[in-house]
């Protein structure tokens, strides 16, 4: 015949086994609800991102008018403005100044972009 304290042992053991089965299964329930929750954001920004993206398309430098005189207009600076946004000769002038070993007259980019300085303004 079987010990009735080590049936009574092996009943509260399985009584235990079965709670923590059951908040094992409610925690692993919980935590794949939040997976699918942080997916659905994810791809929420993604789309969101995207879409900024495409609305913050950069403004390629273009001809404008100013007081009558025809002139470069450029972008407005942002953090993530890439050098290459600049028509060319606003990027030949970034370079020169950039060469410098210190400060520079206008002269001196003038003449570094090839631009004739022998005529005041």
């Amino acid at each position: 015949m079987l010990d009735p304290e080590l049936l009574e042992r092996i009943t509260a053991r399985r009584a235990e086994l079965d709670e923590l089965e059951e908040q094992l299964a409610k925690q692993l329930a919980e935590v794949r609800a939040e997976r699918d929750e942080l997916a659905v954001a994810e791809r929420v920004l993604e789309r969101m991102s995207e879409q900024l993206a495409g609305e913050r398309v950069p403004a390629a430098p273009a001809p404008g008018q100013v007081g009558g005189r025809a002139v470069m207009l450029i972008p407005h600076r942002t953090s993530d403005m890439e050098q290459t946004m600049l028509p060319p000769d606003y990027q030949r002038i970034l370079a020169a100044v950039r060469q410098a070993a210190g400060p520079v007259m206008a002269r001196e980019v003038g003449e570094a972009v090839g631009v004739d300085v022998s005529v005041r303004s």
